[in-house]
Order: structure tokens, then sequence, then C-alpha cells
């Protein structure tokens, strides 16, 4: 007996999202390492262990709950045409990072992708609005990764597969910079994020406005410090 399987993706939509997760699209997030590496200098993280469960924590207690949950609002008020909640998940953003440097990553990367979108879609009078409206906010990341979604197939799981994806390849990448790890340990933590992904998308994408949380005291404490840190490779 035949088992129902879900639609494939259409090879154009799943090539955005692997566009998008890309380290390669130009918005910076390589210069960034969101507190690891102050919790390398601070916190004792020295091994392959301690750093995958420090990312793991993070993607559960900060992306999955704050991110990761507001872009799957976001996708549904970009295909809406619904501004005026764009802007209020836009607001929630700049609103809820706790020290100068992790607004000032999603402001820049924010513009970053704001400005790809206005090369990419530069002629396309159906999306120039909505990008020219995401411009004008002024955009951080977030949502501005929701834009970039939203004219996919995809649905808002997948498009928050690919967020996170994206997130941990340059969260790994950052831990084998700051520290002796190599390449096979940062496989090996980069397979543990996989494989937690898919839950917290999940998650992700369950939670209403009223849920969204912004609220990790230790990775402010540790993204202060490194404002302050004495040596360092990353700008957050």
């Amino acid at each position: 007996m035949r088992l129902d399987r879900p639609s494939p993706l259409p090879a154009a939509s799943f090539l955005q999202l692997m566009w998008l997760a890309s380290p390669a699209l130009p918005v910076g997030g390589f210069s960034y390492s969101e507190g690891l590496e102050s919790a390398i200098e601070n916190a004792g993280l020295a091994s392959e262990a301690a750093v995958g469960d420090w990312l793991l924590d993070q993607l559960h207690i900060t992306q999955a709950r704050g991110d990761m949950a507001l872009i799957a609002k976001a996708v549904g008020a970009w295909r809406r045409g619904d501004m005026e909640h764009v802007k209020e998940l836009n607001d929630w953003v700049l609103h809820t990072r706790e020290t100068s440097e992790l607004r000032l990553q999603t402001e820049q990367m924010g513009r970053s992708l704001a400005e790809w979108l206005r090369n990419q879609y530069q002629g396309d009078e159906a999306l120039m609005p909505a990008v020219r409206h995401l411009a004008a906010l002024p955009p951080t990341y977030p949502v501005a990764f929701a834009l970039a979604a939203s004219p996919t197939q995809a649905s808002v799981r997948e498009v928050l597969l690919a967020y996170a994806f994206g997130w941990a390849e340059n969260m790994v990448q950052a831990a084998l910079k700051s520290m002796q790890l190599g390449q096979s340990a940062g496989q090996r933590i980069l397979a543990r994020l996989a494989a937690a992904i898919p839950l917290a998308a999940d998650h992700a994408a369950s939670l209403m406005d009223s849920e969204r949380q912004a609220f990790s005291p230790m990775l402010a404490i540790l993204s202060a410090q490194h404002e302050v840190q004495y040596s360092r490779l990353f700008r957050s």
C-alpha cells in the first residue's frame, strides 16, 4: 500500500532556502559569535562537548523562543501584506536586544539583507514595495530573512529549518575560529544541532506572539563582557 507523502518543495523554492542559509550570503553573519567568544573566554567553554551543549541551549532558549518564533509570524505577515504586524515584529526585535552588540548585529545584518533583496528584485514591482517598506523600518535581520523567504512556496517550518541551519553553521565556524577544535569536531557539533533543529522549529512555529520570549540573562552578561574583552575576533 502506498503511503501518502507531502508534495516536494519546488526546486526553485528549495534552492532559494539553501541560498538564504548559505554562509556565502553577503550579510556579514561570519563576523559575529553571539556571545560564544565571550563564553569561551569567561565561562570555561573548553571542549567540544561544552561548546555543543552551549549551542544547543542557545538554539532552544534564545532562537526557538525568540527569533525563530518571530520569523514564523513575520513570514505570514509579509505574505498577507500586513505591514502593521511587520512593524510590530521588527520593533519587538529592536526593543528586546539586551546589549549594544546584539542590537548592532541585527541592524547591520538586516540592512545588508535588505540591500541584497533590493539588488535581487530590482524591477520586480510585485515584491519591491515590500522591500522598500523593509528598508524604511529600519530592518532587523529576522524580519528581513522572513521577507526573503516569503516569495518561495516553502512552509513556515521549512523556512525555520533553513534559518536555524544557517545560524548553526555560523556558530560552529565561530567556535572553530575561537578555540582549538578541528573540523571533525565542528562537524560533530553541527550534527548535534541539526538533529535538534526540527524540534526547535516545531516549538517556534507553535508559539503565539504573547508567548515569544527574549530572556537570556547569562547571554546578555557575556555579550556585555565581550564589548570590553581585551582580545577578540568577532563583533559580538
